[in-house]
């Protein structure tokens, strides 16, 4: 991949640093010295004005596949731009921006200056940039921090005893049971032996199955038995005492030193447990099993395909098939998707998901783009054609979603399927205005689809690029059908 970044300074030269080697990047440096120090360093260096039509060709814009502008002045931007374009009318561009000035400001003003119809791809803004990082790193360090304190709790635990019994609620559900069996993993893995226990029944064909199926030790216990009262600590997954919880009694809450929930913490609850029991109760998150997926991966526990099975179909099941989910769902459904034994879920007997179409609901969830209110998701190579439109009657659920498009490819074309639930779209109009052109488009006021043959894609030279030329390509299309702007 061919790479001109424009200019030569500080964030270009790291810029061009961090490509080199797996990238053909070549800079393009105004200054004299500056580019000759850059040569020096080994780096591939074109010495002009890359505002200039000579200096863009001479670095090779007409073939280069990204350009990245590293500059701040914004008349320099502009003129770039319109210049890139003139000579390349296909390749991405990707350009700093002034703090001051957003994408659809910066495309406005070059379109009014110099009456054209350019577009710009990506911007980044250094605020926005340092916003979005420090933004990551806070919510690595409350990840840390949940996990450490889990760790902690179960250390000094580990001083007086190495027993810990796991009670779920007394009817437990897959996102119960799951959670629970993360617990006892990581409780073994300090040297704990641990008990999963609950009190009531496990009437569901399909919870029996899910336990069966995946090897899950679960015991069954009564009020007052001995099985309860032996062991010297208690944590809670997915219920807490005087809830959904029962089999417990007054005195046997003095040995609870651990509840992990994602239900709203119950009344006088911290009045009822030990001063120093660790509380992770999130109801902003909608399943106990991702918070328990959150410790796993910030501690780097390795996960069984039969754990990682359970924890998903825990937050399918927990999130309405993944209809409500939170940041903290997402990234649990990220970490997971890859590890799933989709032939073990498929044994589940669960009858709204098939192997296939689980797996391809996780690329759909991961692979989302979200503009504004719109979801395009690409799901990639696959052969069940219908499990397309399932995914997108499943993304349409996402909160704040009104409009989504899937697509895949599948043998010698790209299927695509649409769904609406905005009044004012018609979205089998819209598909069809959209790739009617270029292929087959067409549906209803709610659901749609279109089919595009490969062939206009043949320059792409392998899977990869070929998906994201794809992707671009519809993305484009699709937003521009819908009168929506891409960023």
């Amino acid at each position: 991949m061919r790479v001109l970044v424009l200019g030569g300074g500080a964030i270009g030269r790291s810029i061009a640093d961090s490509l080199r080697g797996e990238f053909e990047v070549v800079i393009v440096e105004k200054d004299e010295l500056r580019a000759r120090a850059l040569e020096e360093s080994g780096f591939q260096v074109v010495q002009g004005d890359f505002s200039y039509t000579a200096t863009l060709l001479k670095a090779g814009v007409d073939k280069a596949e990204l350009v990245i502008i590293t500059v701040m002045d914004i008349d320099t931007i502009k003129k770039t731009i319109y210049v890139i374009r003139t000579n390349n009318k296909d390749v991405p561009i990707l350009t700093l921006i002034p703090d001051e000035v957003t994408l659809d400001e910066l495309v406005s003003q070059i379109n009014e200056e110099f009456e054209a119809g350019i577009r710009v791809e990506y911007a980044v803004s250094p605020r926005s940039a340092i916003r979005d990082a420090v933004v990551r790193t806070v919510e690595m360090l409350g990840e840390r921090k949940n996990a450490n304190l889990l760790v902690k709790k179960l250390t000094e635990l580990k001083e007086e005893g190495d027993s810990l019994l796991i009670v779920m609620h007394d009817n437990p559900d897959p996102d119960s049971i799951a959670g629970a069996t993360a617990l006892s993993v990581i409780a073994q893995t300090l040297g704990f032996k641990t008990q999963i226990v609950y009190g009531g029944e496990i009437t569901h064909h399909e919870n029996r199955a899910f336990v069966n199926l995946l090897g899950i030790d679960l015991k069954r216990v009564s009020r007052g038995s001995y099985e309860l009262k032996r062991y010297p600590f208690m944590a809670l997954v997915d219920c807490q005492p005087n809830g959904n919880l029962t089999v417990l009694e007054r005195e046997d809450y003095k040995r609870i030193r651990i509840v992990i929930d994602h239900h709203q913490i119950l009344q006088h609850l911290q009045e009822l447990l030990p001063a120093d029991a660790f509380l992770d109760i999130r109801p902003e998150v909608n399943s106990s099993s991702s918070i328990l997926v959150e410790y796993l991966r910030t501690l780097e526990i390795p996960l069984s395909p039969a754990l990682a099975t359970a924890l998903f179909y825990g937050i399918y099941i927990d999130t309405k098939k993944f209809s409500k989910l939170s940041h903290v769902d997402l990234k649990a459904i990220e970490f997971l998707a890859g590890k799933v034994d989709y032939e073990l879920l498929d044994k589940i007997e669960h009858p709204d998901i098939s192997t296939e179409t689980a797996e391809i609901l996780a690329r759909a969830i991961m692979n989302r783009r979200i503009y504004k209110n719109v979801i395009v998701s690409n799901v990639g190579f696959i052969t069940n054609r219908d499990a397309i439109a399932e995914s997108a009657d499943f993304l349409l659920h996402l909160e704040g979603i009104t409009t989504v498009l899937v697509f895949g490819i599948v043998d010698d074309r790209i299927e695509m399927s649409a769904r609406t639930r905005d009044v004012r779209v018609n979205i089998g109009k819209v598909m069809k205005e959209a790739f009617g052109d270029i292929g087959s488009g067409g549906g209803h006021s709610q659901s749609g689809g279109a089919r595009i043959p490969l062939g206009i894609f043949k320059l792409a030279k392998d899977k990869n690029s070929l998906l994201k030329l794809a992707e671009e390509a519809i993305t484009e299309k699709f937003l521009e059908a819908l009168k929506v702007k891409e960023g």
